[in-house]
């Protein structure tokens, strides 16, 4: 028969219930071998539990620590009675190795080594009162009460005491318990600060993004008034192109017109410049040919016949 590995205190978790607050509690394992062993804590709520840390080795002959804190709570259980429950799994490791290297491969049955487990029940209490209420109604503790039934020594593992005792013993584990809680606030604390600062860097990597969308809309909103630009420009351009071939084409009429007159003007010097020794009448332009010339002579001829 395999010898047990861990030993668990207390073999309960006990929360101290209120709403809207936090409430933690302290558990402490013992290695009772020369071996390393290796722990996983496990929950059917793990949303609701914040345990730290989750796994861990345990040295031989050495104990260790871990808090299991339940979130702050809005709405609370029926008679304070709480159905959740939380599994500790261990087994032996070989020495030398590192807490990084605990993963849940190590504790899967089908390795064919042994696995101890351990099954923990959760007890609520209202607060500055030392009842404790199990979920299946089998146990409650209370001050004027006792509690020394052979069935609690066997389940628990205790001796049973007096009345005066037990309450002493239940005001020094309510210390403990006090003692406890005050490390999980601390340690969820940090937790918090975790919490905040993966805030922070989301409000920031969310107000980084907004200002991206800004910036492209900014740069989407400049390019739209380029491109409008840019048409613009370019109906400008083709304007101008037609001006331009326009003012060519009126250009090249006028060179043309200017031509026909400079031949015009030279015809008529010519013209002129044959019939300035007989006549000074004055030469006139028709049909760029000179006809006054020819009927001056005419009339001249026709007076000498006479």
């Amino acid at each position: 028969m395999t010898s047990e590995l861990l030993e668990i205190h207390p073999l309960e978790l006990k929360f101290t219930f209120e709403l809207k607050k936090q409430s933690s509690c302290l558990i402490q394992l013992t290695n009772k071998t020369d071996q390393y062993v290796a722990f996983k804590v496990k929950t059917t709520s793990p949303k609701k539990y914040c345990v730290r840390p989750n796994t861990g080795i345990v040295k031989p002959k050495s104990t260790y620590d871990f808090t299991v804190t339940m979130q702050a709570q809005r709405v609370a259980p029926p008679d304070l009675i709480c159905k959740d429950k939380f599994l500790i799994q261990s087994t032996v490791i070989p020495f030398g190795t590192a807490e990084e290297n605990i993963t849940s491969d190590i504790f899967s049955k089908e390795s064919g080594k042994h696995i101890e487990e351990k099954k923990l029940k959760v007890y609520l209490s209202p607060p500055n009162s030392p009842v404790l209420t199990a979920i299946n109604g089998d146990l409650k503790q209370d001050i004027g009460h006792e509690t020394s039934s052979p069935r609690d020594k066997a389940r628990h593992g205790v001796e049973n005491i007096p009345p005066s005792q037990k309450v002493a013993e239940d005001f020094m584990g309510f210390e403990t318990a006090k003692d406890a809680a005050t490390m999980g606030t601390q340690r969820f604390k940090t937790s918090g600060d975790e919490t905040e600062e993966l805030t922070t860097a989301s409000d920031l990597q969310s107000s980084v993004a907004k200002d991206v969308q800004q910036l492209k809309s900014s740069k989407a909103d400049d390019f739209e008034n380029l491109k409008s630009k840019i048409s613009f420009m370019d109906s400008k351009l083709k304007e101008a192109e037609v001006t331009i071939m326009k003012l060519t084409q009126e250009r090249s009429m006028v060179a043309r017109e200017t031509d026909k007159l400079q031949r015009v003007f030279e015809d008529e010097v010519q013209c002129h410049k044959n019939n300035s020794g007989r006549f000074s009448a004055p030469l006139r332009m028709h049909g760029g040919r000179c006809r006054s010339g020819d009927r001056i002579l005419e009339q001249s001829l026709g007076s000498e016949n006479k």
